[in-house]
């Protein structure tokens, strides 16, 4: 249950962060390395909006009404998706690593009563 708690949290609060990460400094690189391709505006149109033509962007194309297949914000998405995952994979590896290195508690000491039954038990054996 603990670990689901952490990896809703991780995910949330990490978001936003590896969500600009991906678009912000991981998909140029893959960009400039696949020769410059933007993978935010690869997407092929499924009917033309009001206005015809080839769209330059993705948001010109929404913006025209177009239907548009957008299989590069998915490849973003899944990227993200990738490292938030790897993310609460270590944070989760982390902290059930320091929870088997606790020592187990020490049992609790047993009732007045017990200890007495003990002890006239010990007494009569002897």
């Amino acid at each position: 249950m603990l670990d689901l708690a952490i990896g809703v949290v991780i995910g949330a609060a990490f978001g936003k962060i590896v969500d600009s990460l991906v678009k912000d400094l991981i998909m140029p690189i893959v960009g400039l390395l696949t020769g410059g391709v933007d993978f935010s505006n690869m997407f092929a149109v499924l009917k033309a909006g009001a206005t015809a033509g080839p769209y330059a962007t993705l948001d010109i194309a929404q913006k025209a009404g177009a239907v548009t297949f957008n299989y590069g914000v998915f490849i973003n998405t899944i990227i993200s998706f990738i490292i938030i995952a790897f993310a609460i994979f270590m944070v989760v590896k982390a902290y059930n690593k320091a929870k088997k290195a606790e020592p187990p508690p020490a049992p609790p000491a047993p009732p007045e009563d017990v200890l007495l039954l003990r002890e006239i038990r010990d007494s009569l054996k002897k």
